[in-house]
C-alpha cells in the first residue's frame, strides 16, 4: 500500500511539474513583428521565459489569431490571455474608453506619463477589472496626418477628403471639419490608400512606419513639441488568469511589465522622431503644426466630439475634469 500511495503521488507531483512547465499564454495583436507595439510583447515574453518559472508567451502578431478591433471582448472572456490592444477601439461597449483617443487631452510623451498613473487612469482601470481586465503595461503613442495631395495642419485642409481617423472623437472631429470618414482597422490603411478609398490618415508614428504608409502618400504632418493625436494601447491580460497564476509568475510577469513599460515611453518618443526620417528618406513633404493650428483643432474638437462624449457618458464630465486636472 505504502509503494502503490508513493507511486501515486510521484505521478501527481510530475504531473504538475509538466502542467507547470507547459503552462503557455496566448497574447495576440494587430501589428508586424517590426512594430514597437510588438516590441514590448515580446521583450516580456523573453524575460519571463528567460525566468525558468513554468510559464511562456505565445505571440500572434498581424492579427493572425483575432481580429484587430475584437480582441477586448476574448481577453475578458478568458478566450485570449494577452493583447496589447488600442482601449479606444472598445469604446463601442464602454463608451467612456473613448477618452483615451480624444483630441487635444495628451500634449506631449511625459504628459501622457503622468496621465497613467493619475486617477483619471485608475478610474479606467476599475472599468477593465469589471470585465475581468487588468494593465500590465501603460503606453500612449503619438501620431499625426499623411494625404496624397496637399498637406493637412488645419481643420480647412480636411474640407472633401475622405481619410481613416482613429478613433470615434477624431472621426467626429474631422467630419466637423468637412472630410469623409472611412473606418478600418490599421492594418487595412495601406491598401485603402493603394485603392484610392482613402486620400488621407490620422493614425501613430509607429503604424505610419510599420506599415509602411509612406509609400502611398505625398505630405506627412508628424507629431512633434505639438500633438493633436494620442492614443493610449496599452498590454492588457485577462486578470482571473493572472490570479491563476503562481505568486513566483506574477511577480516575474509583473518585473517584466514594468521595465516594458518604461522602454515603451522612451522607445515611442523615438518613434515620432524616426517617423519624419523614414518618410523624408522617401520624398515625401513633412509638414509643421503650429500652436495656432492646434487651438484651431482644439476648439473644434470642444464643439464636436467632446459634446458628443458628454451625451454619451453619465460622469463624462467627471472623467474630463479628471484628465484635464493633471499637468
Amino acid at each position: 500500500m505504502k509503494f502503490f500511495a508513493f507511486a501515486a503521488a510521484s505521478v501527481v507531483a510530475l504531473g504538475t511539474a509538466f502542467s507547470a512547465q507547459a503552462q503557455q499564454l496566448r497574447l495576440s495583436h494587430q501589428w508586424s513583428t517590426a512594430d514597437v507595439r510588438h516590441k514590448v510583447a515580446e521583450m516580456i515574453a523573453e524575460e519571463v521565459e528567460a525566468a525558468d518559472v513554468g510559464l511562456s508567451i505565445r505571440i500572434f502578431p498581424s492579427a493572425s489569431l483575432f481580429s484587430a478591433t475584437e480582441q477586448y471582448q476574448p481577453v475578458s472572456r478568458g478566450q485570449l490571455d494577452m493583447t496589447v490592444y488600442p482601449l479606444s477601439y472598445a469604446g463601442g461597449l464602454r463608451p467612456e474608453f473613448n477618452l483615451t483617443l480624444m483630441p487635444g487631452i495628451v500634449r506631449n510623451h511625459d504628459h501622457a506619463a503622468r496621465l497613467n498613473k493619475s486617477e483619471f487612469m485608475q478610474r479606467l482601470e476599475d472599468l477593465m477589472a469589471e470585465d475581468d481586465i487588468m494593465v500590465l503595461v501603460h503606453g500612449y503613442l503619438a501620431g499625426g496626418f499623411a494625404s496624397k495631395g496637399d498637406c493637412i495642419t488645419r481643420p480647412e485642409h480636411m474640407e472633401g477628403r475622405t481619410v481613416r481617423a482613429a478613433g470615434r472623437g477624431f472621426e467626429q472631429m474631422l467630419a466637423a471639419a468637412g472630410a469623409s470618414i472611412s473606418s478600418m482597422a490599421s492594418s487595412e490603411i495601406y491598401n485603402g490608400m493603394q485603392t484610392g478609398v482613402l486620400d488621407a490618415v490620422n493614425t501613430s508614428s509607429s503604424s505610419f512606419v510599420s506599415f509602411r504608409l509612406y509609400e502611398q502618400v505625398d505630405c506627412y504632418t508628424p507629431a512633434g513639441d505639438i500633438a493633436l493625436w494620442f492614443m493610449y494601447q496599452p498590454l492588457l491580460m485577462n486578470k482571473s488568469t493572472f490570479e491563476g497564476l503562481s505568486q513566483e509568475q506574477q511577480e516575474v510577469l509583473l518585473a517584466a511589465s514594468a521595465r516594458a513599460e518604461e522602454w515603451y515611453l522612451e522607445q515611442a518618443k523615438i518613434d515620432d522622431e524616426r517617423s519624419v526620417e523614414v518618410f523624408s528618406n522617401n520624398d515625401v513633404q513633412i509638414a509643421e503644426m503650429t500652436a495656432e493650428d492646434f487651438e484651431a483643432w482644439r476648439m473644434l474638437a470642444t464643439e464636436s466630439a467632446y459634446q458628443d462624449f458628454l451625451s454619451q457618458v453619465p460622469n463624462g464630465q467627471e472623467l474630463l475634469d479628471l484628465a484635464f486636472s493633471v499637468e
